[in-house]
């Protein structure tokens, strides 16, 4: 993934209602949404829901395919994956990242 990408990539969803969107689409994975029912989770006019659709599809995020008279919008699993080994390329100096535990306090009796 080149940077243009990836800065058009986040641009797209460092907007709010944009960001609300894109994490409920994901949250159904392959199955996807219409736009109606987007409008019916997440309050948002269909004028404005098309416009954040667009920029969403258009900066890869999300998948659109018409069913009959439906559009189902789903996420782009691949850019996702793409985008985060981006992030984390030479994560950790090249090294592999070992989570470290996190210890929980013990409260004093």
């Amino acid at each position: 993934m080149k940077n243009t990408h990836a800065v058009q990539v986040f641009l797209a969803l460092g907007q709010e209602s944009r960001l609300n969107i894109f994490r409920l689409i994901v949250q159904r994975g392959d199955e996807g949404l219409t736009p109606s029912q987007i409008i019916e989770k997440l309050g948002i006019p269909n004028a404005t829901l098309s416009f954040h659709l667009k920029e969403l599809v258009q900066a890869q995020l999300l998948l659109v395919e018409r069913q009959s008279r439906n559009l189902i919008y789903r996420p782009n699993a691949k850019l996702v994956q793409d985008l985060s080994e981006f992030l984390l390329d030479n994560c950790c100096g090249g090294n592999v990242c070992v989570p470290v535990k996190v210890m929980k306090k013990v409260k004093p009796i």
